[in-house]
């Protein structure tokens, strides 16, 4: 039997209680109901879509919108160089940022420390404020209008999972080197060896974060890939949209087409995202 000064508290946490889960189902409602709507519309035609409403069921569930966005509107090209641009941008990443977090983090020098705080002081600077210098950098090497210039700004910027890989270093004894070193084997074979295999965790929560990042990117190829034929998901989209005629029902078909991927790659993968990033964030 609740005794009467318990009372308030057990309503206090009653309330609490209801409105967490109120305000998980807004959350929620604001982030289904909008793609709802565009999977809905998707199977409308431009007919259909003028004269219902955005929740009215398809008369027929057809895949011509999703045909013309394949294929006339050529999504699937878009697709193919983003998965060019995805594959290298994160092997790239994944060889530049696990060598540079094994020598930053194995070997305490100045030199190393100073790099430390340059790669905190570059995360500190807004993008923007030097995109000018970055053009011209890239226009000078020749690399504007081609795929190429995202790819060298995705690795070479990735400070981020530097820091990642960096922390998850700190977790794998150093022991482990001395042994090694011990028995004849050099830096690189350390490296190859011992490093690598136990950054796994930190590999998979830097792919995915890298997937999703450059996959949603619009910035960076609209401005360096002007050329139509080198048109990623989120520069195709936008040139859907940005046509005379605005065929809505073939902009929800590849939206929806643009947004399969990622779900998929998600749903698989969602354990090593949740599970990378609390590993690596807590010291035994």
């Amino acid at each position: 039997m609740k005794k009467a000064n318990d009372r308030p508290l057990y309503i206090g946490s009653m309330i609490l209680s209801v409105l967490k889960y109120v305000v998980l189902i807004v959350c929620c409602l604001v982030v289904l109901v909008p793609i709802a709507v565009i999977l809905l519309g998707s199977f409308k035609d431009s007919k259909e879509l003028a004269n219902t409403t955005v929740f009215t069921l398809p008369e027929s569930f057809g895949l011509d919108n999703f045909r013309t966005a394949l294929y006339t509107k050529d999504i699937i090209g878009s697709l193919k160089n983003t998965a060019l641009i995805i594959i290298v941008s994160c092997v790239g990443s994944i060889i530049t940022g696990t060598m540079t977090a094994f020598a930053v983090q194995r070997f305490s020098s100045y030199f190393t420390k100073f790099v430390k705080g340059a790669f905190l002081l570059a995360t500190l600077l807004p993008n923007i404020s030097m995109q000018v210098t970055v053009f011209q950098i890239v226009n000078k090497m020749g690399l504007y209008n081609t795929i190429w210039a995202p790819i060298i700004l995705y690795v070479g910027t990735d400070i981020v999972s530097i820091y990642i890989f960096i922390q998850f270093l700190s977790q794998i004894s150093v022991s482990l080197d001395e042994s090694a070193i011990m028995d004849g084997a050099s830096y690189p074979r350390i490296y190859f060896s011992i490093i690598l295999p136990n950054l796994k965790p930190a590999i998979a929560t830097v792919l995915i974060i890298k997937f999703v990042s450059i996959y949603n990117d619009f910035y960076t190829p609209q401005l360096y890939m002007q050329d139509k034929d080198l048109s990623v998901v989120s520069t195709a989209l936008y040139q859907l949209m940005n046509e005379t005629t605005i065929q809505w029902e073939v902009v929800f078909a590849g939206i929806i087409i643009c947004i399969i991927p990622t779900l998929v790659i998600f749903l698989f993968l969602q354990k090593y995202i949740y599970s990378g990033l609390v590993s690596g964030s807590v010291k035994e």
